[in-house]
């Protein structure tokens, strides 16, 4: 019975490796050339089948060249692979752009990213859709209406304009907003 649990486990694991490089659209050839030889596609390949045993230490070196957390990558914490990415009344963030940003400006919203992704088991690295809760939580967070928080993203250049038209005419459209407290 080890065995058979062995192996379920091992080609478990490999789902969610499979699926974190997937996310981050990679090929087997893909991590190779990012590694430069570092990891082997035949390697990465038989790891993901369930193959071949992965040590703690590999995963834990794999998960920082992924990116992620080691637990991201364990079986049982949360696929990777049911991350949600439906459409519609949502904001994509440019991570890319994000991390670019001094830590003073941007740390708040790092660290909420960073939750989202770890919530969503969504490591792609590159983007990062948002919701219109999100929105408003980061709006407390920053202490700004949800429409100046759409604003100051865009001219931080990690949101593009046009896609966050759409979303800030219907922030605009709601009642009960913030209220300035000099003005009330």
């Amino acid at each position: 019975m080890g065995s058979y649990m062995s192996t379920e486990y091992a080609k478990a694991l490999g789902v969610r490796l499979r699926a974190i490089r997937s996310q981050q659209g990679l090929s087997l050839h893909g991590v190779e050339q990012k590694s430069q030889g570092r990891w082997k596609a035949v390697v990465v390949g038989s790891y993901e089948r369930g193959d071949r045993a992965v040590t703690v230490q590999r995963l834990s070196e794999l998960a920082e060249f992924y990116g992620v957390p080691v637990h991201e990558l364990l079986p049982g914490t949360g696929a990777p692979s049911s991350a949600n990415h439906e459409q519609g009344g949502k904001l994509v963030l440019d991570l890319e752009r994000l991390k670019a940003l001094p830590v003073e400006q941007a740390g708040p919203l790092l660290r909420y990213v960073g939750s989202i992704q770890s919530q969503r088991g969504d490591w792609n690295g590159r983007v990062m859709t948002i919701r219109g809760e999100d929105l408003r939580t980061l709006g407390v967070i920053y202490e700004m209406a949800p429409q100046d928080l759409v604003k100051m993203l865009t001219e931080w250049d990690v949101l593009n304009p046009a896609a966050a038209r759409p979303f800030t005419d219907e922030l605009d459209g709601e009642a009960g907003g913030f209220v300035d407290e000099d003005e009330a």
